[in-house]
């Protein structure tokens, strides 16, 4: 900080040696200094520049000089006179200086970048004489622009002239050598010479330029460019310097102005800054961010108040009376002073190059003085204990953030050593990033420094550089030290970690182990906050649910999750929800199952909700990973919005209930849950419904509930019920839904429902009940069960109504008489008469059961006994559908000794009589066939005798039906034509073609057919007698076939 100059005694600066002095020699002669420097007297000037060291001799001449201090190149400037002043920039030089020739200073511009070959000397770009005025003035000061656009030259006058766009000028090929923009004069004060000039270069804070003005006694500030430029000078500060005592500080923001009793800094507005530092000065410099201030030529005493002036009288035994300069190298932003030293001989010039700091001495000596490392300098102010010093210092040489913690560690170690654990953990905490938290960790894990460490673990998490272990580490100290409110303050917490995007999406803690201290610990309220606030849903109901016990709660909060959070919660905890809340419950899965539109919230529970400021303006950690995102965003009433939500802007906090177990700590309770609050919408979105079977596991120990759940399910999401059997009821569909996973949904809830429905226990009221319920769910043909599945559940349930429904349903009438035959095996003594009622029912679609029901009905005596009349009318309709023939009844009936002859008697000889009138019909078609054998085979033999004539007694054409005459054509057939109504070359008759063709193509089909044995095979294992009886008829079986396949 600067010290204001007061009455007081100057304060003493500390004083270091940071700076070695190193002779320079030359590099041809180590002897000697420099060849340059050998004429000290003579030089004018001494100016850095961007292509060597440029000195100036009073004869006009100028050296430019490399880094071994060599001359590499030498011109005469300004002939017969003087070199004054001299600036560079951008490798253009400013020369100012006198001529014989002339009584006015000349100003010359070189481009140190083009030489003359022959010469040796630059480009001369430009050659005026600078004048103000009539009368000469020599020229005091001159400052030149970093970009060359403005060059200020100081009179001894008081006189201020400005060259403006003199860089344009320069590179202005057109015009003439002493062309040069028309110089303006700025500034006149005839009483106050002018002593210093300086530019104020634009920054992003001030884009324009200021040209500071230092006479004998002010300070002024001079805006060159931008808006309002052009104007009076303006009075920064009435305290002015003489000649060399005012020059820019190393960042070209603010002029230094040396007095005696101090150093002052002046802005364009005001002062700035000053340090106090007494004593004489003749001249200041600026080197990096150091000020070299020289002292005019003084006695040295023993007894004067510099300790670099009693050291030299010490060492030294100067002659009395003999004269020294003192040079010192001032830190101002730190502080202190980097080097001190004195020169016998007086000081010719300071200057900076190539990062180095010289001085020229009056005898020609130059000496370097080198800036130590800083690590050098580092380590001395660790042995001195001045950390604080040593990080200005760091700071100011722009050292990285890894040295920069180097030393805050070490400044810590030592405050620790000295039991200042305050201080050094501030220390400590600067270190983070760059120091192993386990470093600091292990100096504070005493009880007594419990609360340092405190300080250190916040700051971990709130530079998001904690893991979980300091996390857990954190929140057991806040538990131990019961310190509820730093608790709340750091749950609370928004996110500080920084996203590429800019945004704030992380949390400075780890949310999972933070869950978990707390719950550990028995902060259930704060364990809670957290999973709530950041979306933690499971872990909040495993806290409401196992640690808590509040199953309202958590039943609400399963409500606001809406349907697709709730399901992956619910699969956990809802046969625990269940046994505590069974109604609720149901009705939740109910409404999760069925509504369309986002779950609505109990009227109790909204009215409960108060909304409360946010701390934070920003939007919570883990607050885009909202399950259930859409569905949230459109519930009814900002009160009701769930907190699996988005940005979250208000904050809500849920009634509690007598039952609920608040923590094992009597704690102030954590701040309410933000939710959002979302403005109403008139049309709310379609929220996709889960498939009901996701539940029916959490319903094992509740079939009552099941049963209400499943029916209200049916009826509220497909419209189906017991009752209504014509056509489902009014619903609202679901455009997104997939069919077939609805049908399937359907099918499980009905056959899950009728399963429900037959495991009532039966003996009881509600057993009955369910027992009609379950036949109405047989009997309703639009629900969409499945058969199968209910006819296992039937058997296995002993259903009998059911069964026979679905076997009746299914076309299996055989096995529903079967059934009652097997009832009546197992005592049931009406199961007779069922299965002869169901013959009279099935029969006549299944001709098949009589001969079943007659070998039951005859099976025993008293079958028999009881239903002879019935065995009568069962023969009656074998015979006349003839069902079996009479064999297979005699086969049967004599099985056993039950029937007796007497009962089929009239049967047996009325089917005699019709078998012997059967026999008797087809011995006469039998004796018709032979005779139409016979008379075929005669004439056949007939036709085949070449000896017997065939006469012809047709007078009818078979084609046109005309009378025959010649020229005509007669077929053995009996057919004859004319020969005109045949077609050309007709050999066969065309009446008798057509069929003697189907015959050959049957008698092909039949050699083929008679080659594959498998088939005819399969034929004889269906049709019996049959099959062989077809096979004699396509000659299959003729030995003629045989013997044309042996040979």
């Amino acid at each position: 900080m600067a010290q204001p100059v007061s009455g007081n005694a100057a304060p003493a600066w500390r004083q270091f040696p940071f700076f070695d002095v190193v002779p320079v020699k030359d590099i041809h002669d180590l002897a000697s200094p420099p060849e340059v420097f050998q004429k000290t007297p003579e030089i004018s000037m001494i100016t850095p520049s961007s292509a060597g060291l440029i000195v100036a001799d009073i004869h006009g001449s100028v050296y430019l000089v490399n880094r071994d201090f060599e001359i590499a190149k030498s011109w005469v400037a300004h002939t017969g006179g003087r070199v004054t002043h001299m600036a560079e920039r951008k490798g253009i030089l400013i020369t100012l200086g006198e001529e014989d020739t002339a009584r006015h200073p000349f100003l010359k511009v070189w481009d140190l970048q083009v030489f003359d070959k022959k010469t040796g000397a630059p480009l001369l770009l430009r050659s005026a004489k600078v004048q103000s005025g009539n009368r000469p003035h020599p020229v005091s000061v001159m400052a030149l622009s970093a970009s060359l656009s403005y060059l200020a030259i100081g009179l001894g006058d008081g006189t201020v002239i400005l060259y403006r766009h003199l860089d344009q000028s320069i590179y202005s090929t057109s015009g003439s050598l002493s062309t040069l923009p028309k110089p303006r004069v700025i500034h006149e004060s005839p009483t106050e010479p002018i002593t210093g000039l300086g530019f104020r270069e634009p920054t992003e804070d001030s884009p324009n330029v200021y040209l500071f003005i230092v006479t004998t006694n002010r300070v002024l500030s001079y805006q060159a460019s931008g808006k309002g430029s052009g104007g009076t000078p303006t009075v920064v500060d009435e305290i002015g310097a003489g000649l060399g005592c005012a020059t820019m500080d190393w960042k070209a923001r603010e002029v230094v102005v040396a007095r005696d009793e101090a150093l002052y800094l002046c802005g364009t507005d005001s002062r700035g800054s000053c340090y106090a530092y007494e004593g004489p000065k003749s001249s200041i410099y600026t080197h990096r961010n150091y000020i070299v201030i020289v002292s005019p030529p003084f006695t040295p005493s023993a007894s004067a108040a510099s300790a670099t002036v009693r050291n030299f009288v010490a060492k030294n035994n100067a002659p009395t009376g003999s004269d020294i300069t003192k040079l010192t190298v001032f830190d101002p932003e730190n502080q202190y002073v980097a080097h001190s030293g004195t020169f016998t001989e007086g000081v010719r010039e300071v200057f900076s190059a190539w990062g180095k700091l010289y001085v020229l001495s009056n005898d020609g000596k130059l000496l370097c003085l080198e800036e130590k490392p800083t690590s050098v300098k580092l380590e001395m102010l660790y042995r001195k204990g001045l950390y604080t010093l040593a990080l200005n210092i760091a700071e100011t040489q722009k050292l990285d953030e890894t040295h920069i913690a180097d030393i805050h560690k070490q400044y810590g170690d030592q405050l620790y050593a000295k039991g200042d654990y305050d201080n050094a953990m501030q220390q400590y905490i600067q270190t983070i990033r760059h120091v192993q938290p386990s470093y600091v960790i292990r100096k504070f894990l005493d009880a007594q420094r419990i609360h340092n460490l405190v300080t250190y673990l916040q700051e971990l998490h709130s530079l998001g550089l904690a893991n979980a272990d300091h996390t857990t580490l954190l929140l057991n100290t806040y538990t131990k030290l019961k310190d509820v409110s730093r608790l709340d303050s750091f749950i609370k917490r928004e996110s500080l970690r920084t996203s590429a995007d800019g945004d704030k999406d992380e949390l400075p803690f780890d949310l999972d182990t933070a869950i978990r201290v707390c719950r550990q610990a028995g902060y259930f309220e704060h364990a809670s906050y957290l999973a709530k606030k950041y979306e933690r849903h499971e872990d909040y109901l495993r806290i409401q649910i196992e640690d808590a016990g509040n199953y309202k709660d958590a039943l609400k909060y399963l409500r606001r999750l809406g349907a697709e959070a709730a399901e992956s919660n619910l699969a956990r905890y809802g046969r625990a929800m269940l046994e505590n809340l069974p109604e609720e419950t149901t009705d939740l899965l109910i409404d999760i199952c069925t509504s369309l539109a986002p779950l609505s919230i109990d009227a109790d529970e909204s009215d409960s909700a108060v909304p409360v400021k946010q701390t934070s303006g920003g939007p919570s950690y883990l607050s885009y990973l909202a399950l259930n995102r859409a569905s949230i965003a459109s519930a009814p009433s900002a009160s009701e919005s769930a907190p699996a939500t988005g940005a979250q802007a208000n904050g809500s906090k849920a009634p509690d209930t007598p039952s609920r177990q608040h923590s094992i700590h009597d704690t102030t309770p954590p701040p309410s849950t933000p939710t959002t609050a979302h403005p109403s919408k008139t049309r709310m979105p379609i929220v996709k419904r889960p498939s009901p079977r996701l539940y029916s596991a959490h319903f094992v120990d509740h079939p009552h509930h099941f049963v209400r759940f499943l029916e209200t399910v049916a009826r509220k999401r497909w419209g189906q019920t017991l009752e209504n059997a014509s056509e489902p009821l009014p619903i609202e569909a679901d455009p997104n839904a997939d069919e077939q996973a609805e049908q399937r949904d359907q099918a499980a809830v009905w056959n899950t429902l009728f399963e429900l429905y037959l495991s009532q226990p039966q003996g009881t009221d509600s057993g009955a009940d369910s027992n009609s319920k379950a036949l109405a769910v047989l009997q309703n043909t639009r629900l969409p069960y499945d058969p199968t599945h209910a006819l296992i559940l039937c058997s296995t349930r002993g259903f009998t109504p059911g069964l026979v429904l679905l076997w009746e349903r299914m076309g299996m009438q055989e096995d529903v008489v079967r059934f009652f035959m097997d009832r009546h095996q197992d005592g049931d003594v009406d199961a007779s008469a069922e299965v002869v009622r169901r013959l009279d029912q099935y029969g006549p679609q299944r001709p098949q059961l009589y001969p079943l029901v007659l070998r039951f009905l005859t099976s025993t005596p008293a079958l028999l006994t009881k239903h002879r009349e019935d065995v009568r009318r069962v023969l009656g309709v074998i015979d006349e559908q003839k069902i079996m023939p009479p064999v297979s009844v005699v086969q049967v009936l004599s099985r056993n000794s039950v029937a007796s002859v007497g009962l089929v008697k009239e049967w047996l000889m009325a089917r005699i009589k019709s078998a012997r009138e059967e026999v008797e019909t087809d011995q006469k078609l039998i004796s018709s066939y032979r005779v139409d054998t016979e008379a075929k085979l005669q004439q056949v033999q007939e036709l085949s005798d070449p000896d017997r004539p065939r006469v012809f007694h047709v007078t009818q054409c078979s084609a046109c039906q005309g009378g025959l005459d010649l020229p005509a054509v007669h077929f053995m057939c009996n057919h004859s034509y004319h020969q005109r109504c045949l077609p050309q070359n007709e050999t066969e008759c065309p009446n008798c073609a057509r069929e003697h063709g189907i015959i050959r193509e049957i008698r092909r089909n039949n050699e083929r057919l008679a080659d594959q044995h498998d088939l005819f095979l399969s034929e004889v294992r269906e049709g019996g007698f049959d099959a062989l009886a077809t096979g004699f008829s396509r000659g299959i079986l003729n030995l003629s076939r045989a013997d044309d396949l042996a040979t």
